[in-house]
């Protein structure tokens, strides 16, 4: 449930238009998250990336709980996603500035999901939802 609860806060954290439109007293909440963005998304992205691996480790699951795995891998990709976004500028500094082939992807990868960022910000809230629905159940 926790995992659900965190993807939901990665989302409002991704678009925060979308929480200022119902909430505009949230700007200085916003305001004070703002600094610890970078490191915020380093964690998820990390987390996202681990919960790939596992995903692809555990495919076995498909056979039993596909409902679980399915969501379990479009979350992890989604908090991948969305930590690699919000995280990028710490990512580029310690870990792509050392080669510039990997800085160059790296930069040509953001470029791509710099428009998505909007819909994977809904699609987190919406799939946090949803797992934290599917962790009751199950």
């Amino acid at each position: 449930m926790i995992y659900g609860l965190e993807l939901i806060i990665l989302g409002i954290l991704a678009v925060p238009s979308l929480l200022l439109s119902r909430k505009p007293d949230a700007k200085e909440l916003l305001d004070k998250i703002t600094p610890y963005q970078g490191w915020i998304g380093v964690v998820f992205c990390i987390a996202g990336l681990w919960g790939i691996v596992q995903c692809i480790l555990n495919l076995n699951w498909l056979s039993f709980v596909p409902l679980v795995w399915i969501m379990w891998t479009l979350v992890s990709v989604v908090q991948a996603a969305l930590g690699f976004i919000m995280g990028y500028g710490l990512i580029a500094k310690y870990v792509l500035s050392k080669n510039p082939k990997s800085a160059e992807k790296g930069e040509q990868l953001l470029a791509k999901l710099i428009p998505l960022q909007g819909k994977l910000g809904i699609a987190a809230i919406i799939l946090g939802a949803v797992y934290i629905v599917l962790t009751i159940i199950y």
